[in-house]
């Protein structure tokens, strides 16, 4: 079977362009957010028709990741931050809430727990927040415009 290597390089590099697109706009305190856009990145440019590439999955998906995130790092608040247990158990309860909002929503996109947790982690913030929407968005963009071009590379 004759491999679309030129698509290889060139998906890889709009995802990288992606990426960096988030990371001019995200200072290094956030810098964990990244790694659940890398993932977004990863989804939507090796796997373009694939229903988690869906852009209501993507800026859905992320969305409610921030939402669980955010809810769970409020409710943590209100508990001594010197419990680990307590801690631990408001990072997996974004997760799974974030799961479970994704599942019912029909906007399932798995990197968008990983917003969750680096949210539940990090807390509330409205350049998180922005710099997500923007990065979603111009994932989604990207894809729309060169969907004729993008091809499944798994």
């Amino acid at each position: 079977m004759n491999k679309p290597w030129i698509n290889y390089f060139v998906q890889s590099f709009l995802a990288m362009v992606a990426i960096f697109v988030v990371l001019v706009m995200l200072s290094l305190q956030h810098i964990v957010i990244v790694a659940s856009i890398g993932a977004s990145a990863f989804i939507v440019f090796t796997m373009p028709r694939s229903v988690t590439a869906r852009p209501r999955n993507v800026i859905g998906g992320h969305i409610i990741g921030f939402v669980s995130g955010s809810l769970c790092w409020y409710v943590g608040l209100f508990f001594p931050q010197t419990e680990p247990i307590i801690t631990s158990a408001m990072y997996s309860l974004a997760v799974g809430l974030s799961i479970l909002l994704m599942v019912i929503t029909d906007m399932e996109h798995p990197p968008a727990s990983g917003t969750a947790l680096a949210t539940a982690i990090n807390g509330f913030s409205f350049k998180i927040l922005l710099a997500l929407i923007i990065s979603t968005c111009v994932l989604s963009i990207i894809k729309h415009v060169l969907k004729p071009y993008l091809k499944d590379l798994v």
